[in-house]
């Protein structure tokens, strides 16, 4: 009797150093899977806990899985108490969770195998950045495909690659890239013609404005326009290499013919072009092309005057065409740019979206460079595939955290503060607002009232109105009691910087 009884306790809670069947495993899982369901409410669950496995229990140890590093990092980072209260009711003896990634195109675990994992223990005091989550790869049947890049080629020699992303189609127009984006496409329009727009066209600005853009989408254009156009697009780098190699095979003479015949060049990066013989080899070629009436284009870094290597004679001729600069991208021209990288995803995906929210957090939070919208915008697309729940501000934000530079604290709202306080006291937010009296709803009320006081701009009567219509001197007595309180228990302040950690998180 004894004996079944022990084997019975043992199953019941895993039972020290005891593996409990897998099968076991997954019958308990189910039922703390309801318990989350029914703790945290249904969107909550389908957002995070729907790909929940139960993989193992040890007597001391519950390894759960999910399919992917941020929802991993999220749980455990909002919900891990969660996660360990309800396992304790399934698996007595449990004394915390593993959350684990399962990686993408795992086999079915056989017996002495091992699966490639990640662990998180929620007993962890911080977690891994959630915004470097690496994301399984979509199945290729699922993704658009991706075109490959091109090379021009002109006189034998190769030019650099060509993003077929980058044409005017794909260029967003705003006031401060308006003149260069107007230049490049007369320069695209005009170059056979006889009488070139402007030439030499020379654009310049920081990293990630749209310079290159602009030079592949001329290069694209007048290919378009004539498949047989002799155009060469190289880096200063390539430029270089090439001229090397030329130099190496004793045959700079044949390398510098090699340019006679073609229509445009366009150079990019041209700040990256070192070398005394590469650089004079550069200004003679650039000038044999003025002369001869052929297309010269230009991209930079820095404007003419600026690029100490070049003498004064590339100078002037380099600011004889139109030198002109892409500015700073401004708001209006940022939401632009996320409107337009939003519909190629929707082209793509016609059921992904992002709220108007998340696009304004994104327009005002990234605001160094283009590069920076569609990288946050592909970053929110790939977490939507595998996650397939509305992108909300907490996930955008925690996506793009490493993106931001100078991030500052996010702007705390009362619906964050209920919400905060409702997950950390077990208390519906139905009863923080109802007129319930009892101590465990009154608490926390006040504890609410207190940080909506000291982290928001809200006045007391419009923090009364907020949680369930009381007046201001309710607030005031709220506020007054809980200061009074964290003088005689110094855990309470403790507590209420966990609080204040959680919102501005």
């Amino acid at each position: 009797m004894q004996a079944a009884q022990k084997a019975e306790s043992q199953d019941a809670g895993g039972g020290h150093g005891a593996e409990t069947p897998q099968g076991a495993v997954e019958g308990r899982g189910q039922k703390v899977r309801a318990m989350l369901k029914a703790q945290l409410g249904e969107e909550v669950y389908s957002s995070w806990f729907k790909s929940l496995e139960f993989e193992s229990f040890d007597g001391r140890i519950v390894k759960v899985s999910v399919p992917v590093k941020f929802v991993r990092n999220w749980i455990q980072e909002h919900y891990s108490e969660h996660l360990l209260h309800c396992s304790r009711v399934e698996f007595a003896t449990v004394e915390r969770v593993e959350v684990i990634w399962r990686q993408p195109g795992a086999i079915a675990q056989r017996p002495g195998e091992t699966r490639p994992v990640e662990t998180t223990s929620t007993a962890a005091a911080t977690p891994p950045p959630a915004q470097n989550a690496e994301l399984p790869q979509r199945p290729a049947a699922l993704r658009p495909p991706v075109l490959p890049a091109q090379r021009t080629s002109a006189g034998g020699l190769e030019g650099s690659p060509l993003d077929p992303r980058y044409t005017f189609d794909s260029f967003v127009v705003g006031a401060s890239n308006r003149m260069a984006h107007a230049g490049a496409t007369q320069v695209a329009e005009t170059v056979l013609s006889g009488a070139p727009g402007y030439n030499p066209l020379y654009i310049h600005s920081q990293v990630g404005l749209g310079k290159s853009h602009l030079l592949h989408a001329i290069a694209w254009e007048v290919k378009k326009r004539a498949p047989n156009a002799q155009v060469l697009y190289l880096t200063a780098e390539r430029f270089r290499y090439q001229f090397v190699e030329a130099l190496r095979s004793s045959d700079p003479l044949a390398f510098k013919e090699r340019f006679r015949n073609i229509n445009m060049l366009l150079i990019d990066d041209l700040e990256f072009l070192q070398g005394e013989r590469t650089e004079q080899e550069f200004d003679h070629i650039i000038n044999a092309l003025l002369d001869g009436g052929k297309q010269v284009v230009v991209a930079s870094a820095r404007a003419p005057n600026q690029i100490e290597r070049l003498n004064e004679r590339m100078r002037s001729r380099l600011q004889r065409g139109l030198v002109t600069e892409l500015q700073s991208l401004d708001h209006e021209l940022r939401l632009k740019v996320l409107d337009k990288r939003l519909a190629e995803k929707r082209a793509a995906d016609p059921s992904f979206s992002l709220s108007r929210d998340v696009i304004d957090l994104l327009a005002s939070r990234l605001t160094e460079n283009g590069r920076e919208l569609e990288g946050a915008v592909t970053r929110l697309y790939a977490t939507w595939q595998y996650m397939r729940t509305p992108i909300t501000l907490d996930i955008a934000e925690t996506v793009i955290r490493d993106l931001v530079q100078n991030l500052e604290p996010r702007r705390i709202k009362i619906e964050d503060i209920l919400r905060i306080i409702s997950r950390h006291y077990g208390v519906s937010k139905g009863d923080l607002l109802s007129q319930r009296r009892h101590r465990s709803v009154v608490w926390p009320r006040q504890i609410g009232m207190y940080l909506a006081k000291h982290l928001t701009a809200r006045s007391l009567p419009e923090i009364g109105r907020r949680f369930g219509g009381r007046d201001h001197t309710t607030v005031l007595h709220a506020i007054r009691k809980i200061e009074g309180e964290i003088s005689k228990n110094p855990n309470l302040g403790d507590e209420l910087e966990e609080l204040k950690r959680l919102l501005n998180h």
